[in-house]
């Protein structure tokens, strides 16, 4: 007896459908059934935020959301930001200021910045360091992409008045 259900959802504005077993993550989901590989695997716990994805508009580990829960539901991975102006302002503050080095950690990072910078226009040092600490980094040290998602934040706010 098969626990496998096919499900429909929006993956990055796209009607998908997917037959998925009953205990699979989303995380495999995107990665093995689909083949969107920029949703990282890391620690397969909840605890790197290299696999951070937006669900109906709220960050979530894609390694601890089972793929069934996608049913009927708004999925965003960061394929899907590809062309999100608000995310190439990001992606270009993350070059300018250095943030990405080995290059890992940075699609959770996008994803988790993304989310931010569309709740708050221009947040500040400590509200960005609160929003990032799930995800983690062993390149950086974080500075830089602190920086990043500050200037980012002002460049999207337009100029100071």
């Amino acid at each position: 007896m098969s626990l496998a259900r096919e499900i429909a959802f929006t993956l990055n504005g796209v009607q998908r459908r997917a037959t998925v077993d009953a205990g699979a993550s989303t995380l495999a989901l995107l990665r093995d059934v689909i083949g969107l590989t920029g949703t990282k695997y890391g620690c397969g716990e909840g605890e790197c935020g290299a696999c951070t994805i937006v669900v109906d508009g709220r960050s979530v580990n894609a390694c601890l959301m089972f793929a069934l829960d996608c049913d009927g539901r708004q999925v965003t991975t960061i394929e899907g930001l590809a062309d999100d102006a608000r995310a190439q302002v990001l992606r270009d503050a993350f070059v300018a200021h250095g943030a990405v080095q080995c290059g890992f950690c940075t699609p959770g990072l996008m994803m988790q910045a993304t989310q931010l910078l569309a709740q708050q226009r221009q947040p500040d040092e400590p509200t960005v360091k609160r929003a990032l600490e799930g995800n983690l980094c062993r390149c950086t040290g974080y500075r830089k992409i602190v920086e990043a998602v500050v200037d980012a934040g002002r460049a999207l706010s337009g100029p100071a008045r």
